[in-house]
Protein backbone atom coordinates (compact mmCIF):
# COMPACT_ATOMS: atom_id res chain seq x y z
CA UNK A 1 0.00 0.00 0.00
CA UNK A 2 2.78 2.59 0.98
CA UNK A 3 4.30 1.64 -2.72
CA UNK A 4 1.03 2.26 -4.03
CA UNK A 5 1.03 5.72 -2.35
CA UNK A 6 4.28 6.67 -3.01
CA UNK A 7 4.08 5.93 -7.04
CA UNK A 8 0.29 7.84 -7.15
CA UNK A 9 2.65 10.90 -5.43
CA UNK A 10 4.73 10.53 -8.64
CA UNK A 11 2.12 10.35 -11.03
CA UNK A 12 -0.21 13.38 -9.52
CA UNK A 13 3.22 15.63 -8.75
CA UNK A 14 3.60 14.59 -12.98
CA UNK A 15 0.11 15.84 -14.01
CA UNK A 16 0.56 18.96 -15.11
CA UNK A 17 -3.08 20.64 -16.67
CA UNK A 18 -1.16 22.14 -19.58
CA UNK A 19 1.47 20.09 -20.63
CA UNK A 20 -0.99 16.86 -21.59
CA UNK A 21 1.16 14.91 -24.11
CA UNK A 22 4.06 15.62 -22.44
CA UNK A 23 6.04 17.73 -19.83
CA UNK A 24 7.36 21.30 -19.82
CA UNK A 25 11.39 20.52 -20.28
CA UNK A 26 10.42 18.05 -22.36
CA UNK A 27 13.41 16.54 -25.04
CA UNK A 28 12.87 14.12 -27.55
CA UNK A 29 16.82 14.25 -28.01
CA UNK A 30 17.13 12.82 -24.47
CA UNK A 31 14.10 10.76 -24.43
CA UNK A 32 15.59 8.97 -27.28
CA UNK A 33 18.97 8.70 -26.17
CA UNK A 34 17.64 6.71 -23.49
CA UNK A 35 15.03 4.38 -25.01
CA UNK A 36 17.95 3.51 -27.32
CA UNK A 37 20.04 2.28 -24.07
CA UNK A 38 17.58 0.83 -22.51
CA UNK A 39 16.18 -1.13 -25.83
CA UNK A 40 19.90 -2.53 -26.24
CA UNK A 41 20.02 -3.21 -22.85
CA UNK A 42 16.89 -5.72 -23.06
CA UNK A 43 18.24 -6.98 -26.44
CA UNK A 44 21.19 -7.45 -24.24
CA UNK A 45 19.38 -9.66 -21.35
CA UNK A 46 17.38 -11.79 -23.97
CA UNK A 47 19.67 -12.21 -26.65
CA UNK A 48 17.30 -10.72 -29.17
CA UNK A 49 16.40 -8.34 -31.80
CA UNK A 50 13.29 -6.78 -30.13
CA UNK A 51 10.66 -5.00 -32.36
CA UNK A 52 10.75 -1.36 -31.38
CA UNK A 53 8.08 1.81 -31.73
CA UNK A 54 9.74 4.92 -31.00
CA UNK A 55 8.16 8.99 -31.19
CA UNK A 56 4.76 7.76 -30.85
CA UNK A 57 2.20 10.64 -32.28
CA UNK A 58 -0.57 12.25 -30.93
CA UNK A 59 -0.14 9.85 -27.09
CA UNK A 60 1.90 10.45 -24.00
CA UNK A 61 3.51 7.30 -25.14
CA UNK A 62 7.10 7.80 -26.16
CA UNK A 63 8.09 3.95 -27.32
CA UNK A 64 7.00 0.29 -26.97
CA UNK A 65 9.58 -2.19 -26.87
CA UNK A 66 8.57 -6.04 -27.18
CA UNK A 67 10.82 -8.75 -26.43
CA UNK A 68 9.60 -11.67 -28.53
CA UNK A 69 8.13 -14.86 -26.77
CA UNK A 70 10.81 -17.15 -28.27
CA UNK A 71 13.23 -15.13 -26.42
CA UNK A 72 11.38 -15.66 -22.70
CA UNK A 73 11.27 -18.57 -20.21
CA UNK A 74 7.27 -18.99 -20.81
CA UNK A 75 7.01 -18.20 -24.65
CA UNK A 76 4.61 -15.54 -23.72
CA UNK A 77 6.25 -11.57 -24.99
CA UNK A 78 6.33 -9.40 -22.79
CA UNK A 79 5.98 -5.59 -23.85
CA UNK A 80 7.83 -2.44 -22.50
CA UNK A 81 5.64 0.97 -22.75
CA UNK A 82 7.45 3.72 -21.77
CA UNK A 83 6.05 7.66 -21.52
CA UNK A 84 7.17 10.38 -22.33
CA UNK A 85 6.72 11.67 -19.15
CA UNK A 86 10.41 10.07 -17.92
CA UNK A 87 11.02 8.02 -15.49
CA UNK A 88 7.72 6.34 -16.15
CA UNK A 89 7.42 3.09 -17.86
CA UNK A 90 5.31 -0.06 -17.58
CA UNK A 91 5.65 -3.68 -18.71
CA UNK A 92 3.06 -6.38 -19.54
CA UNK A 93 2.81 -10.15 -20.54
CA UNK A 94 1.59 -10.17 -23.66
CA UNK A 95 0.23 -7.09 -24.27
CA UNK A 96 -1.36 -4.04 -21.80
CA UNK A 97 -4.86 -5.39 -20.32
CA UNK A 98 -4.16 -9.06 -21.18
CA UNK A 99 -3.70 -9.93 -17.76
CA UNK A 100 -4.76 -7.61 -14.48
CA UNK A 101 -1.02 -7.41 -13.34
CA UNK A 102 2.33 -9.34 -13.88
CA UNK A 103 1.70 -10.50 -10.62
CA UNK A 104 -1.43 -12.53 -12.17
CA UNK A 105 0.25 -13.15 -15.61
CA UNK A 106 3.52 -14.98 -13.25
CA UNK A 107 1.11 -16.74 -11.06
CA UNK A 108 -0.84 -17.95 -14.72
CA UNK A 109 2.46 -19.11 -15.94
CA UNK A 110 2.20 -16.78 -18.57
CA UNK A 111 4.91 -15.06 -16.97
CA UNK A 112 7.99 -16.00 -15.61
CA UNK A 113 9.63 -13.81 -12.27
CA UNK A 114 13.49 -13.76 -13.90
CA UNK A 115 11.95 -12.45 -17.04
CA UNK A 116 9.94 -9.69 -15.30
CA UNK A 117 13.06 -9.04 -12.99
CA UNK A 118 15.57 -9.01 -16.14
CA UNK A 119 12.96 -6.26 -17.51
CA UNK A 120 12.55 -4.18 -14.33
CA UNK A 121 16.33 -4.38 -13.66
CA UNK A 122 16.66 -2.54 -17.41
CA UNK A 123 14.37 0.13 -16.56
CA UNK A 124 15.80 1.01 -13.51
CA UNK A 125 19.33 1.36 -15.18
CA UNK A 126 18.06 3.20 -17.55
CA UNK A 127 16.39 5.61 -14.76
CA UNK A 128 12.94 4.46 -15.24
CA UNK A 129 10.00 3.96 -12.82
CA UNK A 130 8.12 0.74 -13.61
CA UNK A 131 4.80 2.01 -12.29
CA UNK A 132 2.04 -1.36 -12.19
CA UNK A 133 -0.51 -1.94 -14.85
CA UNK A 134 -2.72 -2.28 -12.01
CA UNK A 135 -2.10 1.11 -10.49
CA UNK A 136 -2.35 2.78 -14.23
CA UNK A 137 -5.49 1.08 -14.69
CA UNK A 138 -7.37 3.40 -11.51
CA UNK A 139 -9.59 5.63 -12.15
CA UNK A 140 -8.22 9.47 -13.54
CA UNK A 141 -9.36 11.66 -10.67
CA UNK A 142 -6.09 14.30 -11.55
CA UNK A 143 -6.04 18.01 -12.57
CA UNK A 144 -5.59 17.61 -15.81
CA UNK A 145 -8.92 17.77 -18.41
CA UNK A 146 -8.21 14.96 -20.92
CA UNK A 147 -9.69 14.59 -24.08
CA UNK A 148 -10.65 11.00 -23.82
CA UNK A 149 -11.07 8.80 -26.90
CA UNK A 150 -12.19 5.78 -24.66
CA UNK A 151 -15.26 4.06 -23.24
CA UNK A 152 -16.04 4.77 -19.64
CA UNK A 153 -14.21 6.97 -17.41
CA UNK A 154 -9.93 7.86 -18.31
CA UNK A 155 -7.56 6.37 -16.18
CA UNK A 156 -4.03 6.96 -15.18
CA UNK A 157 -2.84 5.02 -18.62
CA UNK A 158 -4.87 7.35 -20.29
CA UNK A 159 -3.06 10.09 -18.96
CA UNK A 160 0.76 9.16 -18.59
CA UNK A 161 0.27 6.08 -22.02
CA UNK A 162 -2.87 6.98 -23.80
CA UNK A 163 -2.96 8.98 -27.26
CA UNK A 164 -4.42 12.81 -27.65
Amino acid sequence: MERDANLMAVLRRLDDPEWLEFPAGYSRTELAASCGILAADIESRFSTSCEIERDIQDSAQYARIEVPGESTVSGTRIVVLVSKFKPLAMVAADNPGAFLSTDEACAEGALDASDLEEVKQALVGSGHLVIPEELLMSRYDGVAHLRFHGSGEPDWWDRFFGSF
